[in-house]
């Protein structure tokens, strides 16, 4: 049997410098590199030479388990909001235009309707709603304010468009059936979930993304509380230049959009404002509600200084090892 073997011979001398260096007297002296119970309690560390921590010296890189940047900022405002006394909901993606559009006052003739806005389903292109009760009320707001002493929208109410299956357009929806179950104050909830519409790519837009909604039920909330609130939360996020203007909603009066200043100019991050008599009255709710809905990923990209909102769901693994936020 014949095998081969690679043998390699090396041999090392000293230059010109090595030699005056050894010529002009070398020490050996032991240096300790790392500290262990034995060297401290015999006392030998009293006596001894630590060598100079270097730097430059190549070490291997070691990367720890961590979660993605995005389930850090979430878990941050989860336990944000429940320290503040808020208690944490959701709801199904699906939903009948019932609860997404017409309890919160929408009117059936609103742009967001449209296919070009809204995700509508085919299977299941329906979702019947039981309660007949309250489907009556709903009706009569819109058509005519019912007993808010709105004069609502006029013309007749649809029941087949408010039946139409969609994926949620916002998180107001988990908000509204909160409040439906618990009309009656004090109420603090909130949710951080997905929601979905027909928006165009592009750097600071996606058609699926995450929306932090949250409602307060009080016996004396108003429009300075509910500023107050929003300050408080993106203050404890780090965030004070923020600036806050009149806005429109259908469901919301009087109503605010929340802006931060980013990379040289204003980001809009959401909205915010008092659901109107129209929106809670089929619930029977007696004292204000304020509610917002705030932009999830553009937060994280104020935060961390992403040009892009897509390098947020590019998961390279390279970028995600070597990312400093924790």
């Amino acid at each position: 049997m014949i095998s081969e073997a690679v043998e390699t011979d090396r041999t090392i001398s000293l230059t010109d410098s090595g030699r005056e260096a050894l010529a002009s007297g070398i020490e050996l002296r032991e240096e300790i590199t790392q500290v262990t119970d034995v060297i401290i309690q015999s006392g030998a560390w009293r006596n001894a030479e630590f060598r100079k921590y270097d730097i430059g010296t190549f070490a291997p890189s070691l990367y720890p388990a961590k979660k993605h940047p995005l389930s850090r900022l979430g878990d941050e405002i989860k336990r944000m909001f429940t320290d503040m006394g808020f208690t944490e909901i959701d709801d199904e993606y699906v939903q009948p235009a019932f609860w997404d559009m017409d309890v919160l006052f929408v009117p059936q003739d609103h742009p967001a309707r449209e296919l070009q806005d809204t995700f509508y389903l085919e299977r299941p292109s329906r979702i019947c709603i039981e309660d007949e009760e309250l489907v009556r009320k709903v009706r009569d707001i819109h058509e005519h304010g019912g007993d808010t002493g709105s004069a609502g929208w006029g013309g007749a109410w649809s029941r087949d468009m408010a039946e139409q299956a969609m994926l949620r357009t916002h998180t107001t929806v988990n908000t509204i059936s909160y409040v439906a179950a618990h009309p009656d104050a004090p109420a603090k909830a909130f949710s951080l979930s997905r929601i979905f519409r027909k928006e165009s790519i592009d750097s600071t837009h996606l058609p699926e993304f995450t929306q932090i909604e949250g409602i307060i039920i009080d016996e004396k909330g108003n429009f300075d509380m509910l500023v107050s609130v929003i300050r408080e939360f993106y203050s404890r996020l780090g965030f004070d230049r923020i600036r806050i203007r009149p806005a429109y909603f259908p469901y919301t009066e009087p109503s605010l959009e929340l802006e931060v200043f980013f990379n040289g100019k204003w980001m809009e991050l959401g909205g915010a404002g008092i659901f109107r008599p129209e929106v809670v009255a089929p619930f029977g709710v007696k004292h204000p509600v304020l509610a917002w809905g705030f932009g999830f990923e553009r937060l994280a990209m104020l935060k961390w200084g992403i040009t892009d909102i897509r390098d947020l769901y590019i998961s390279d693994i390279d970028d995600l090892k070597n990312s400093r936020i924790f």
